[in-house]
């Protein structure tokens, strides 16, 4: 039952923010891994120091991610998402030609 009410809350938001802007503050209320245990996530899956991270509305997964630019030991900036639903690595791959 856990694992259900996971998906409805980020879909349920998504569903209210349709439409009208929704705060940072707004979408982490319904995240449900926090920013600190997606950083750790999304730092395992590509080693390297966070440039700039956020919470988003997306496609893909549950449709709530953080994303993070991070910069790598080999110079390059790469994006990786991870779903705020179930933690898991959406995006790992280089950060295209227009950043967001």
């Amino acid at each position: 039952m856990t694992k259900s009410i996971a998906w409805i809350f980020p879909s349920a938001v998504l569903a209210v923010c349709v439409g009208v802007a929704c705060s940072g503050e707004a979408l982490a209320r319904v995240s449900v891994i926090t920013m600190d245990r997606a950083i750790q996530i999304a730092l395992k899956a590509r080693p390297g120091a966070i440039t700039a991270k956020e919470l988003e509305r997306e496609k893909g997964g549950s449709g709530l991610r953080f994303s993070f630019d991070i910069k790598s030991s080999d110079g390059r900036t790469y994006e990786v998402g991870v779903d705020a639903a179930d933690g898991k690595v959406l995006e790992n791959g280089p950060e295209g030609k227009n950043p967001d």
